[in-house]
């Protein structure tokens, strides 16, 4: 729940606009964290290593998102909203330029290390900004904006930048990146009304959501059960090769169509979410399960291989706007901050987890589309914990009702 003495004034700018001027900054985040993966070759020819080594600057991103997001949501807990969107989104623009700037591989990770740092105080940041402008009941649809853009950046921003990076070189997807971020300060300066931090604010009180079992399901829910969807994502180029008949040049178009549906489902994971958070993440979670569990018997046919990329675009997206607002709500008005940030630190775990199980099954010899069925595993993981959570919460409300009463 956003806090009555941080009320924004609403003399200023527009909801709208100000809505929209945080998702470009999720644009800015989605287009740096995904573009790169599109341009491994590039760089491992321009910085002579290999492949496998120039993927570690993706892992260097993740592991910046997974420290910063909770160091970053505490220890600035006494900064201005505003004033703190301003500065990630600045430090996010320096990153991506010294990452441009990188005259070798070591700086490159350092400096891809550094642009993922303020990715996850970001989008925990702008959610709680973007709660605070809206009726309670327009919470979730106004939460989603943000992430909204880092869909977006999936469908447009991922294959302009790598175009640019295809032709004038790998660095020039970063300036595009830092381009943008320098365009979020400004909108978010002109457009979003002054926040100021939560009275009582503190990193005391931002570390207290730790403490609370609820929290910490929700992260592992995150970070387990939508690790099937990047067990997917992270080999989709030679499952469309190999199993379905694609051409690779078709690889970047089902990118795109993976990305419409991931936008689609941030949209109508707001939606649910201002329904009711936990059925939006019984829902997703469950829909999760059953599109990766078919994904190997339609993976051969090329129509059959593009819906299921499509259904878990939007499934996925739905239980990341899920994740993000059961996730500010069991941390509690004070530490809401943090539990949205942890939402990021979460979702960057299941892309190492994800990606890396699907390795496994895959190097045993079970074939391309094993990694869907894993999955799968983890998906109904994910949503054993999400009912776990969800039955332990409802029963400690109902043993306090007396109480109350």
């Amino acid at each position: 729940m956003p806090d009555p003495a941080a009320a924004p004034s609403r003399r200023r700018g527009h909801v709208g606009l100000a809505l929209a001027s945080l998702a470009v900054g999720g644009f800015a985040i989605g287009t740096s964290e995904f573009v790169t993966m599109g341009l491994l070759p590039e760089v491992a020819s321009d910085l002579t290593v290999s492949i496998p080594s120039a993927g570690r600057i993706i892992s260097a991103y993740a592991l910046g998102v997974v420290v910063g997001a909770p160091l970053l949501a505490v220890l600035t807990a006494r900064v201005g909203r505003i004033r703190l969107l301003l500065a990630l989104m600045g430090a996010f623009a320096v990153g991506n330029v010294a990452s441009a700037l990188a005259p070798s591989y070591l700086p490159l990770v350092v400096a891809r290390f550094v642009s993922g740092l303020p990715h996850g105080a970001y989008f925990g940041m702008a959610s709680v900004v973007a709660a605070s402008l809206v009726d309670p009941a327009r919470r979730g649809r106004a939460v989603a904006m943000p992430m909204l853009g880092l869909t977006i950046a999936n469908v447009v921003g991922v294959p302009f930048s790598s175009f640019l990076g295809q032709h004038l070189g790998w660095r020039s997807a970063y300036v595009f990146a830092a381009g943008v971020a320098s365009l979020t300060v400004l909108l978010v300066w002109r457009q979003v009304p002054h926040v100021g931090a939560a009275d009582g604010a503190s990193p005391r009180t931002e570390v207290s959501a730790l403490a609370r079992p609820q929290v910490w399901l929700t992260v592992l829910t995150g970070a387990i059960g939508f690790g099937g969807m990047f067990a997917v994502y992270s080999y989709v180029a030679p499952i469309l090769t190999h199993t379905s008949g694609w051409s690779p040049s078709f690889v970047p178009v089902a990118l795109a169509v993976f990305g419409v549906g991931m936008t689609a489902g941030t949209a109508l994971g707001g939606r649910l979410g201002d329904w009711s958070v936990a059925r939006a993440l019984l829902i997703g979670l469950a829909a999760q399960l059953a599109t990766l569990a078919v994904f190997p018997l339609v993976a051969p046919s090329r129509a059959g291989v593009l819906v299921a990329l499509v259904v878990l675009g939007v499934v996925s997206s739905l239980t990341a706007t899920a994740l993000q607002l059961r996730l500010m709500d069991v941390a509690g008005g004070d530490a809401a901050a943090l539990g949205a940030s942890l939402n990021h630190s979460a979702l960057n775990l299941a892309n190492a987890s994800g990606a890396f199980v699907g390795g496994l099954v895959i190097e045993a010899g079970y074939g391309w589309t094993a990694p869907a069925t894993v999955g799968a595993v983890m998906a109904a993981v994910g949503l054993a914990l999400a009912l776990t959570s969800l039955t332990t919460r409802h029963r400690a409300q109902t043993m306090l009702e007396p109480e109350s009463t």
